[in-house]
C-alpha cells in the first residue's frame, strides 16, 4: 500500500485530518458517495469526530478496527476503554452506535400488497396545502425500503420527471415502487396529467426494471388507487 504524503503527517508522524484534502476526509467522501463508499475505518472516524494528541482520528480508528476484526461490534465498553487514546465516552459512542444498528437491522420490514398498506407511509401529505409527490421504494418481497417526498408543488400544479422519481430507488436497488401524491382541493379523481405521468412512469419502470405497483391519490378523507381504476 503506497504510505501517505508527508504533508498529512505533523512533525510527531501522526496523520492529522486538518492535512488531508478535503475530498479526501473521511465526513466529505460520505456526503459526496455515500456511506457504502467507506471503509470501517473512516466510518469509524466519522462516528468519533476528533481524535487525541499524539494519536489523530484516522489512526485512531485504523487501530480500533484492527484490534477488534471480526467482533468490532460486539466489544464491550470496557474492552473499547482499554484502547489507548480511545476512553469511557467514545467508547460509549461506539457501544451505542452498534446497539442502534442492530436494534434497527432486527426491525421486521412493513409489506405492501394492497394500496391501503401504503397510507401510513403517506399520512404527513394527504392534508398538505401544496401538492406532494412521494416514492415508495420496495424489495422483491414488497418489503418497504424508503418513503420519500420527491417533488413539492404549487396547489394542485406539481411538475414530476422519470428520472426524479427513479434516481433514489436505482440506488435502493429496489424490485418496484410505489408512488402518490396528494389533491389539496379535496377531489378524488385522477386528471389527464396524472394518467399521462402514470404512463411514463410504468414505460421508464420497465427499461430499468423496476416495476410500477401503483399510483395513488390521496386526500385527507381517502384515496384512489389508479391501478383499481383500471390506469396501469
Amino acid at each position: 500500500m503506497e504510505e501517505p504524503s508527508l504533508s498529512r503527517w505533523d512533525p510527531d508522524g501522526v496523520r492529522q485530518l486538518r492535512l488531508l484534502p478535503r475530498i479526501d476526509r473521511p465526513r466529505e467522501r460520505l456526503l459526496a458517495r455515500g456511506p457504502s463508499a467507506l471503509s470501517d475505518a473512516d466510518l469509524l472516524a466519522v462516528l468519533l469526530g476528533s481524535g487525541t494528541r499524539g494519536q489523530g482520528i484516522l489512526d485512531l480508528a485504523a487501530r480500533v478496527v484492527e484490534r477488534f476484526g471480526g467482533r468490532f461490534g460486539t466489544a464491550t465498553p470496557s474492552e473499547l476503554d482499554a484502547m489507548p487514546g480511545l476512553g469511557k465516552a467514545k467508547a460509549c459512542q461506539i457501544v451505542a452506535a452498534m446497539e442502534l444498528a442492530r436494534r434497527e437491522l432486527a426491525q421486521p420490514r412493513a409489506v405492501v400488497e394492497h394500496a391501503a398498506d401504503a397510507l401510513p407511509y403517506l399520512a404527513s401529505v394527504r392534508a398538505q396545502k401544496q401538492e406532494h409527490f412521494v416514492c415508495i421504494s420496495l424489495n422483491g418481497a414488497n418489503e418497504v425500503l424508503a418513503s420519500r417526498v420527491v417533488t413539492v408543488g404549487l396547489l394542485d400544479q406539481n411538475q414530476v420527471h422519470p428520472r426524479e422519481v427513479f434516481a433514489d430507488p436505482i440506488a435502493d436497488r429496489a424490485a418496484s415502487i410505489l408512488v402518490a401524491h396528494n389533491h389539496p382541493s379535496g377531489t378524488l379523481a385522477a386528471s389527464p396529467e396524472d394518467i399521462a405521468l402514470t404512463s411514463r412512469l410504468v414505460k421508464a419502470g420497465e427499461l430499468l426494471g423496476i416495476r410500477l405497483l401503483d399510483h395513488l391519490i390521496v386526500t385527507k378523507d381517502g384515496y384512489l388507487s389508479l391501478r383499481s381504476a383500471g390506469y396501469l
